[in-house]
């Protein structure tokens, strides 16, 4: 059986029951489908507002036509059939999902209702940010984490007890702070979420490494908590905030807010700080406008606003309907989604060759930005989609996340649309292009292609790199445009009378350059190997390369298994190295560097320095430090003789662990490696 994923159904237009009988089975059939995508494999392919129609669409008809409503309709379930394979757990008391309301209207609406239920002229309530993210709900027994698990269908969620314990703002025994002890019993739920600066990581290592991307953080964090090995979890950022109690033996509470703090002094996280109460419902509308502001300036995505009542007696009074309570409603903000005309599929050539498709599209506003392009991500994605140029798509745009393409709307398609085809060549150089079986990646094969060399140039010359200064962007384009640089090694042929015939350029700033230029082939052989670009070597690797080869020659000539017994060297980054020196043009480029006069060895061996307090030790650096950046405070253990590592191993010194510090900071943990703060790596080089 064939399901509309966009059932087209009209309820004014039904007039029979016979007609609602046939909308409803579509719109059910679309839901559960629907469902699936969201809940199961993390994939939607409809926005929440389409979703939200069809949804409220399906419960105007069931209210209409009583005597179609069933027990299996989606309208009686919340969220979708937990997945057997993680385990499955039976929630003490149902989850529910909240009603969701797009307009002031209806907030008034559910404000009266309230008023009226209740005998009262005014509602004291609370408001609070809606995340977008995952709902779970933990259970502690005598203050220590015991079960936790997903929402699932409502009923039963799925044991993701294993995952939950790797993020690292829950709690694995509660605390008691200002004489608030934690009661025997706690079934405490929440959201898991993914951040931004997160989300954007994550999908960028994805994408280098040739894994499809989410589409949203609310995915992103969906599919990282529901991972069958906690290990995956664990490198993903989690982050949590609980908002509600569902049970707690021995502890009563009157309002919402009183909630909130209390779970707060258990030692769980609470976004506390955001949330407001508000006298009456005007007051909560001016909330849901300020937090609508402060989106875009929030770490995190918020999709709404969710007002409840503070008194949790008159909530108890008030009850519940089939599958949400009467005494909160979700007023979400306006969709940062929209559609718009695909006008063209362009290719775009980045530093190491890789082709990357972006769509060109009629500027339409999305949440406050004009938006005229969207990543596509690869080749891969548009065949998998079906993106056609011509096409009306929907594109969406989350915070700070580069918008992005999410389907095209087959109904609207009038057969003048074009299918995309994968280019044989490159768009700019002409050579041929190279695609991995699964279209995820494609790269220019041709190492001088004008696109890659404006690039590489770029990141050589970089202040990690070679650090030239006076030679950024537009000087670059100049050179290469007027014909004197054509690779990496020319840089070093400029002269000073070849500078000053260009615009801009005078005698001083020509000569000046030059000198920068002739500076750099000092730096030591570290820096180079990261500027060349090797892909997947930073700068880390790079002095982990020098420090263990000490030469060019020596590091051209490692096999694999050599470059595997390196600690933070796996297969895919030796693999990356090899095929990188293993390249014709490559070598060429290393022989023009060589006759240039650069460095290709180090002469110093593993460390910088054969004395100093650090001789013999190994440290790692983790998370985000404050007072240095990660390659300076390498360069500060190097310099007293310390050698700094990229992977934990027992044979690491020191871990020093900065803010938001990972799995790295677990895994110390584990082997009992010792751990500094920032702090701590302060005094011991003073």
């Amino acid at each position: 059986m064939r399901i509309e994923a966009r059932p087209k159904v009209n309820p004014k237009s039904i007039k029979t029951s016979n007609e609602a009988s046939v909308a409803i089975a579509k719109l059910r059939d679309a839901i559960r489908y629907h469902n699936y995508r969201y809940y199961i494999l993390d994939s939607p392919v409809i926005t929440d507002i389409e979703y939200d129609r069809f949804f409220l669409t399906l419960l105007e008809l069931e209210e209409k036509f009583p005597e179609l409503k069933t027990s299996d309709s989606p309208t009686q379930k919340v969220g979708a059939e937990p997945r057997q394979e993680l385990g499955l757990v039976r929630h003490p008391i149902p989850m529910v999902s909240l009603k969701t309301v797009y307009d002031e209207s209806a907030v008034y609406t559910f404000d009266e209702s309230c008023r009226r239920e209740l005998g009262i002229s005014k509602v004291e309530y609370i408001a609070e940010p809606k995340f977008d993210g995952l709902a779970v709900e933990l259970i502690y027994e005598k203050g220590i984490l015991t079960v936790a698990s997903t929402r699932g269908d409502g009923e039963t969620g799925e044991d993701v007890t294993a995952n939950i314990r790797t993020i690292r703002e829950v709690p694995l025994v509660l605390l008691s702070y200002e004489g608030e002890k934690s009661p025997n019993s706690l079934v405490v739920r929440g959201e898991v979420y993914m951040s931004f600066a997160s989300f954007n990581a994550l999908n960028k290592a994805r994408e280098k490494n040739g894994e499809s991307t989410f589409a949203n953080p609310r995915n992103a964090a969906a599919g990282s908590l529901r991972q069958l090995d906690p290990k995956i979890t664990a490198g993903r950022s989690l982050q949590i905030f609980l908002y509600s109690v569902a049970e707690a033996t021995g502890r009563e509470f009157k309002t919402q807010a009183e909630v909130l703090h209390s779970l707060s002094k258990w030692g769980l996280k609470t976004n506390i700080a955001r949330t407001k109460i508000c006298h009456d419902i005007k007051e909560a509308l001016v909330y849901h406008n300020e937090m609508d502001e402060l989106r875009d300036i929030l770490p995190y995505e918020i999709d709404g606003v969710v007002i409840k009542i503070n008194n949790l007696a008159d909530q108890s009074r008030l009850g519940m309907r089939t599958r949400d309570p009467k005494w909160a409603v979700a007023y979400k903000f306006k969709p940062r989604s929209a559609t718009t005309k695909l006008r063209d599929i362009i290719i775009q050539v980045g530093r190491t060759g890789r082709l990357t498709p972006v769509a060109e599209l009629d500027p339409v506003n999305v949440g406050g930005v004009e938006v005229a392009r969207a990543t596509l991500h690869n080749f891969s994605e548009v065949l998998r989609k079906d993106l056609r140029i011509g096409d009306t798509v929907i594109i969406e745009r989350a915070g700070d996340v580069i918008p992005q393409v999410v389907i095209p709307i087959e109904s609207k398609r009038d057969g003048t649309e074009i299918k995309f085809q994968i280019p044989k060549d490159c768009p700019i150089c002409e050579y041929p292009i190279s695609v991995s079986s699964d279209k995820k990646t494609a790269t220019c094969t041709n190492i001088r292609c004008p696109a890659q060399l404006r690039r590489s140039l770029s990141h050589f010359v970089s202040r990690s790199g070679m650090d030239i200064e006076g030679l950024g962007q537009k000087r670059i384009d100049q050179l290469i445009d007027a014909g004197l640089v054509n690779s990496i090694s020319s840089i070093y042929l400029l002269t000073a009378e070849q500078l000053g015939e260009l615009e801009r350029f005078g005698d001083r700033s020509s000569e000046s350059l030059i000198e920068e230029i002739s500076k750099s082939k000092k730096q030591p052989f570290h820096r180079l190997l990261f500027a060349l670009g090797i892909p997947q070597v930073g700068s880390q690797t790079a002095k982990i390369l020098a420090s263990e080869f000490g030469s060019m020659e020596r590091l051209q000539k490692a096999s694999l298994f050599e470059l595997q017994q390196i600690d933070s060297i796996g297969p895919e980054i030796a693999r990356s190295i090899t095929e990188f020196f293993a390249d014709a043009d490559t070598r060429d480029t290393i022989s023009e560097l060589t006759r240039a006069g650069l460095s290709m060895s180090t002469m110093k061996g593993r460390s910088s320095t054969s004395s100093g307090k650090f001789k013999g030790l190994t440290f790692v650096f983790t998370g985000t430090l404050t007072r240095w950046r990660r390659e300076e405070a390498a360069t500060i253990v190097e310099l007293q003789g310390g050698t700094v590592s990229s992977s934990v191993s027992s044979k690491i010194d020191y871990v020093v662990a900065g803010a938001e510090a990972g799995s790295k900071l677990q895994k110390a943990k584990k082997l009992g490696v010792k751990i500094l703060s920032e702090a701590d790596f302060a005094k011991l080089i003073e």
